[in-house]
């Protein structure tokens, strides 16, 4: 038998740290006991509401019936939980928009003026607990350029754009561009940046191949492979940004003041979510980090969907949030979900899947658009964090009482879930029932 090489065995080379998916030559995680998988936790986030009447779901189990808006999850609502009825008290009666989300990982009170006030997320809360068994704490990723300025009701854009916190005063800045994510994440500088990664650790992984089992290879090759086909399509997204940073330069203006795709982001919005969610995919397969935000759609987002025939800009539409074009709208955020959920599940790891060891949250910040209304929270699980999740359910607390119905409680459940036990988040101190 060949002997079990560490788990923290990594490919090395040109300045490069790569990490390596779950094998059988490769049983143990920093920060765990054995060979136990590690857990991983991700939010999803699309502002502004859905079509309320195609967003539900009945029963459980194999029985679970979804709603139009959430058929896009059917080939895995065996993995997920949709949950009813939560809401964030603090968030209500305070004002439209940036009220409703500067606190939505938090539930803190937050403060009008020019002097921002949050509360640390529940993202960053893990990270600062269990960020240290790995490469990054966490990365946080979006698909549209933060706001500047003041909303009319005196609140900070900053809180209608950023969704992780690291401090009360401190959001996390989005990454909105794939490359320089990517970068990030396998230590790209300066002429690196040029090198294929797979190039750099090339020697690395063929020494490797010399010492684990035919299936490992296998598993090494197919993941090699997924590695390099993400990096051509970053590379592309990078010849862009280097243009755009170029033309910004000529014109005296900075880069991000500029509208897509002239800044540099692809004025493709499919192709800009999918690619920051296999991002994050790798990330987690490799162990590079285990906590993970994306904002798909910030508040009063501008953002825009020719390929939904939608007209409007995604803000305009969610003041009209029960037409069809606005449920495509919202079927196309949490298609984001099913298919980060989906490429997780179809990466091995121990007796399960890395989804399986994972928790996926999408969220949103309010119920219906038009009317401002965030009394309910649209909201879906995705994963089992490694068994100790139930999955397969509609849990509905809409009339079990505002005390019962906290997102901050499903927050402490999940927390606690993760190893990161905290006596109060946010408004709540009771955990969640029936999770």
């Amino acid at each position: 038998m060949l002997k079990p090489i560490s788990r923290r065995t990594v490919l090395r080379g040109a300045g490069v740290a790569m990490g390596l998916p779950w094998m059988e030559a490769l049983p143990l995680y920093a920060g765990t006991t054995g060979q136990e998988p590690p857990k991983r936790f991700a939010a999803l986030f699309m502002g502004n509401g859905v079509n309320e009447d195609h967003w539900g779901s009945e029963g459980s189990g194999a029985e679970m019936k979804l709603s139009k808006t959430l058929s896009c999850l059917e080939p895995i609502k065996h993995k997920i939980n949709v949950i009813h009825g939560l809401f964030n008290k603090p968030a209500t009666g305070q004002g439209i928009h940036p009220a409703q989300t500067g606190a939505m990982l938090s539930g803190a009170q937050i403060q009008r003026g020019a002097i921002i006030k949050a509360g640390i997320t529940i993202d960053q809360m893990l990270a600062n607990r269990i960020g240290q068994d790995t490469a990054q704490a966490s990365i946080v990723l979006a698909c549209e350029q933060p706001m500047t300025g003041y909303h009319e009701t005196n609140f900070s854009m900053a809180y209608s754009s950023h969704i992780s916190w690291q401090s009360a005063d401190s959001p996390v800045p989005n990454e909105v561009y794939p490359s320089l994510a990517w970068d990030n994440l396998f230590e790209n500088r300066g002429s690196l940046r040029n090198m294929s990664i797979l190039d750099r650790v090339k020697e690395d992984a063929v020494a490797l191949t010399k010492q684990i089992s035919s299936g490992d290879k296998a598993k090494l090759d197919e993941y090699l492979t997924s590695v390099r086909e993400v990096e051509k399509r970053v590379e592309r997204m990078r010849d862009s940004k280097d243009r755009a940073a170029d033309s910004a330069r000529q014109k005296n203006k900075p880069v991000f003041s500029m509208d897509r795709p002239a800044n540099g982001l692809p004025e493709d919005l499919r192709e800009h979510a999918r690619l920051m969610c296999d991002i994050i995919a790798i990330a987690f397969q490799t162990d590079k980090t285990r906590i993970a935000t994306l904002l798909l759609a910030r508040d009063l987002s501008a953002l825009y969907y020719p390929f939904l025939e939608v007209k409007e800009g995604h803000h305009a539409a969610s003041h009209n949030n029960t037409s069809d074009g606005y449920e495509r709208i919202s079927r196309f955020h949490l298609s984001q979900l099913a298919y980060l959920a989906q490429k997780l599940d179809a990466m091995p790891e121990g007796n399960g899947s890395v989804l399986g060891n994972s928790c996926l949250m999408w969220i949103n910040n309010l119920w219906i658009g038009r009317k401002h209304d965030n009394s309910r929270l649209p909201l879906v699980l995705a994963g089992g964090l490694g068994g100790t999740l139930q999955t397969g359910r509609t849990l509905d607390y809409l009339n079990a009482g505002n005390e019962n119905r906290k997102v901050c409680s499903l927050y402490l459940s999940l927390m606690d879930r993760m190893g990161v036990k905290l006596d109060r988040f946010g408004d709540a101190t009771t955990r969640l029932e029936r999770l």
